[in-house]
């Protein structure tokens, strides 16, 4: 149940202070709360609760507030409770009436509100954060020279786009790992159902495969036939342990349950895709999983020097001419970046009413359908045409330096991410949790620059008062800053 008559922003002169602290009306956390539209995202979050019974819920604005505090500092889920106990401008920002020395939550209650905002709830959110924050002015004619009359302004504005991975907090897959690791389940199910339902344990020569593990993992040098003669061994522990639960699913009244049931699923899956690599002698086949505990995670070819390849989501993140950072596909699959290309245009062209000027993308995204719908839209994409180098002026360099030089706006934006809005390691352990933590990192990172460029207009409408009064007569520079304005 939700009940949302009883969430709404307080202004900072009623919120409850603490006795002898006056809270700072410019402090980055005002700031930040001032940017986003709580009530009208309320509304979005209360149709996530259609019965009418049950224990109320959090309001939305300590939900989401609080994931990006979580976000912002990389807290733990405890800490960050603590946090907000002890930092009253934390409370002023997740919706308290006033400072109270309790916590507001307890801490599983984060893991429910990463699973209730998913990405696509998240991702809304910052389209309504970004339109709340849009000025109304009317659009600027295009460069097009088309009639405003006719309500097509032309082309104008930039849209950025690039891929990158959000790595995830996982061991390196090795496949006596993998293996050993399944062993080790399966034979934790199999003393759990022989408790449960009075079994005699089955031979599983557990002393002897941790021993035959070890043997590798303690190797220092490890050559091939060492390696393949350990997976062997692991492949023969995996399936007599495989033979016992299906000994055990065929027995009547023997029940597990569900996540034993899954992880079982799993662990077959990992077994066939090894053994066929070991039939086979090759180390690639198709949907590989890399983690028993997350199979959902696939291996990124990026081709990188520090890492060629990377365990997690592959993401497209787009910015427009503003800074605004919006996250155009995320899937835990590796895909080609050009299918992302047009759907990100058409996007663009839904926000705004118009397509862009101009389109700054990598090489990859340039191919002869892009460069084909960028020219039949009057759309400039980055980058030199195709086929043999033409003689290109002094302008068009010019121009091509301009491009590319405008397109490290994304890298910078990944690496903001990555540093400082949690998108470098991903802790999560759900496939919809990580979905949800990626997109946090992106509009964690918008809230942040929006509050910045607040403060900037600040900072310029001091300057310009400063440079107003310099050309005042004399008998109005004594005046108060209240009796300037005023006139």
């Amino acid at each position: 149940m939700y009940k949302s008559n009883r969430n709404h922003q307080f202004s900072l002169s009623d919120f409850n202070q603490p006795v002898g602290l006056k809270m700072n009306p410019e402090n980055r956390w005002v700031k930040k709360a001032a940017t986003i539209p709580w009530a009208d995202i309320e509304e979005r979050y209360a149709s996530l609760f259609p019965n009418n019974t049950g224990m109320p819920a959090k309001p939305l604005q300590t939900a989401l507030g609080s994931l990006l505090i979580q976000k912002q500092y990389d807290y733990s889920d405890r800490e960050l409770v603590e946090q907000i106990r002890e930092n009253p401008y934390y409370q002023y920002f997740i919706g308290l009436p006033g400072y109270q020395d309790k916590a507001p939550f307890v801490p599983s209650l984060l893991v429910e509100f990463r699973k209730r905002l998913t990405d696509e709830i998240i991702m809304e959110i910052n389209e309504m954060i970004a339109e709340y924050n849009t000025p109304n002015d009317p659009p600027p004619t295009g460069g097009n020279g088309d009639d405003a009359s006719n309500g097509n302004h032309g082309n104008y504005g930039t849209l950025i786009l690039d891929a990158t991975c959000a790595p995830q907090q996982i061991s390196f897959p090795q496949d006596v790992n993998l293996l050993n690791e399944g062993r080790e389940n399966l034979e934790s199910i199999i003393d759990d159902v022989c408790y449960e339902y009075n079994y005699y344990k089955p031979r599983m020569y557990r002393q002897n495969a941790r021993k035959d593990y070890l043997n590798l993992a303690k190797c220092k040098k490890r050559s091939a036939k060492k390696i393949r003669k350990a997976i062997k061994k692991q492949l023969q522990y995996v399936r007599r342990d495989l033979g016992y639960i299906d000994y055990f699913l065929q027995q009547d009244g023997i029940e597990l349950t569900e996540r034993q049931l899954s992880r079982i699923q799993v662990i077959r899956e990992v077994y066939q895709q090894q053994e066929y690599m070991y039939q086979n002698n090759t180390h690639s086949v198709p949907d590989r999983i890399v983690s028993i505990s997350q199979p959902y995670i696939r291996p990124i070819v990026r081709g990188k020097a520090k890492a060629p390849v990377e365990f997690g989501a592959k993401l497209d993140m787009s910015i427009d001419e503003t800074g605004f950072a919006r996250l155009e596909r995320l899937s835990f699959d590796a895909y080609n970046e050009s299918d992302v290309l047009i759907y990100s245009i058409e996007n663009y062209h839904k926000r705004t009413g118009h397509y862009p000027e101009r389109v700054l993308v990598d090489q990859i995204y340039r191919n002869r359908s892009n460069r084909a719908y960028c020219k039949a839209h009057d759309i400039r994409i980055s980058g030199p045409a195709l086929g043999r180098p033409k003689q290109e002026s002094l302008e068009m360099r010019k121009q091509a330096y301009a491009d590319n030089t405008d397109r490290i706006e994304v890298e910078r934006g990944f690496s903001l991410a990555k540093r400082c809005y949690g998108l470098g390691l991903i802790r999560t352990k759900l496939d919809t949790t990580t979905r949800s933590s990626i997109a946090l990192s992106i509009l964690a990172m918008n809230v942040e620059h929006l509050a910045k460029a607040s403060f900037m207009l600040f900072v310029i409408s001091i300057f310009s008062r400063y440079i107003w009064q310099k050309s005042l007569p004399e008998n109005l520079k004594n005046n108060s800053w209240s009796q300037m304005a005023s006139c």
